[in-house]
């Protein structure tokens, strides 16, 4: 029983320690009823993700598909035919292009074996044997550098100015190789040097190189791209300029062929229904060897993919026209190919390059061996048929 009470103004309250057992003896007799008595569990909705996370899962999908190619500046053709891979593959976030402007053929190689970011480069197929022949950057270049495919022909453009006929008086002369790492600086140095010239090395860009040669500054500029180039296409001869041919020789028949630029190429640089003899080295899509068990190569394995099986939409008209002398199915001298590429070819033996990888023309070769060889009519068949030999073997595995 509780204790006493106490009187305040005339009123008996219990003790509050009374008080408290007696309720909780009453809260404890109660009957338990769980359905009754214990609140309801409310199902609250998930946390959205925090802005911070939600970016970085952006992020993250964005560059997990994302394939960049360097390619070159608008005087040629790299820079265009990256757009059209772009244009063609970009699926939304399973496969992103990424062109790139670069400085072309030499620049890029060191870019791709070099630069964080950079999966693919076009570049010139000699650059192999080069890199072979000097070892500057490092031994088993050819374990480093891999080609996924042939692309185009290359031809050499030489824009000089008066007093200049044959790309011989070059020689001493000062001549404008283009910019700096670019793939005409590279293959100029190159097939100057197998013809005996030893020019005098300046390095614009073509429009400051025209205007240098109209101005009699300069006895020359080079360009290497396939026909029609941006920038050739712009100029106009003035008194005097002229395209000059230049020959292929014998010397120049391991990484280089001949080939013709024709007014229809320039209306403003060729009278009508006039060419130039000139060579032309091959373009070529590479990438740096990475080994299977990288994100790098499953990136490479995935363009690889996308751009065999849609390669017949490059050859349409919509794209530029050199696609027309890619063939995936050429085998390149002194290149490996990457794996991923390698395997796709295999698996699909049915699906073949509809053109071939060398756009021939036997008179053209015809041509040129008879001004290699003036006097000598064997001669000039030998290298007919070494070249035709050759340019066959380019169109088979």
């Amino acid at each position: 029983m509780c204790g006493g009470t106490v009187s305040r103004g005339g009123i008996e309250v219990r003790s509050i320690a009374c008080f408290g057992a007696v309720l909780a003896a009453v809260l404890l007799a109660l009957p338990l009823s769980a359905g009754a008595q214990q609140p309801a569990q409310v199902k609250r909705p998930a946390p959205a993700p925090a802005p911070a996370a939600r970016y970085a899962s952006q992020r993250d999908t964005l560059n997990q598909n994302t394939v960049t190619v360097i390619s070159g500046n608008p005087n040629g053709t790299y820079l265009y035919l990256a757009y059209d891979m772009s244009a063609v593959l970009d699926d939304g976030n399973d496969l992103r292009i990424l062109p790139v402007i670069g400085k072309g053929g030499y620049q890029n190689v060191m870019d791709v074996l070099h630069l964080r970011g950079v999966d693919l480069c076009i570049t010139q197929s000699n650059i192999m044997t080069y890199l072979k022949k000097t070892g500057e950057m490092g031994p088993n270049i050819e374990n480093r550098l891999a080609f996924i495919t042939r692309l185009y022909n290359e031809e050499m453009h030489v824009l000089a100015g008066p007093g200049i006929n044959d790309v011989k008086e070059l020689d001493g002369k000062k001549v404008n190789f283009s910019d700096v790492g670019s793939g005409t600086q590279f293959s100029t140095r190159l097939i100057f040097d197998l013809l005996g010239i030893k020019a005098t090395e300046i390095n614009v860009g073509q429009a400051d190189g025209y205007q240098m040669v109209k101005s009699g500054e300069i006895a020359a500029t080079v360009l290497i791209a396939g026909k029609p180039t941006g920038s050739f296409a712009k100029f106009k001869l003035e008194p005097g300029m002229k395209l000059l041919p230049v020959p292929y020789t014998e010397a120049l028949e391991q990484d280089y062929f001949p080939a013709k630029l024709t007014s229809a190429d320039y209306p403003g640089l060729i009278e009508k229904d006039r060419s130039v003899d000139t060579v032309a080295v091959a373009s070529v899509l590479a990438a740096y060897n990475w080994p299977r068990d990288t994100d790098r190569y499953r990136r490479v394995a995935t363009f690889i993919d996308a751009f065999f099986a849609k390669f017949p939409e490059f050859q349409k008209p919509a794209r530029h026209a050199k696609w027309r002398e890619a063939n995936i199915n050429s085998a390149l001298k002194g290149w490996k190919r990457f794996p991923a590429a390698e395997e796709w070819l295999a698996k699909n033996p049915t699906q073949r390059s509809p053109t071939a990888s060398v756009a021939i023309d036997p008179g053209i070769v015809r041509a040129q061996a008879a001004k290699v060889a003036p006097n000598d009519p064997a001669a000039q068949e030998r290298l007919f048929q070494e070249f035709m030999e050759w340019a066959k073997s380019q169109s088979k595995r």
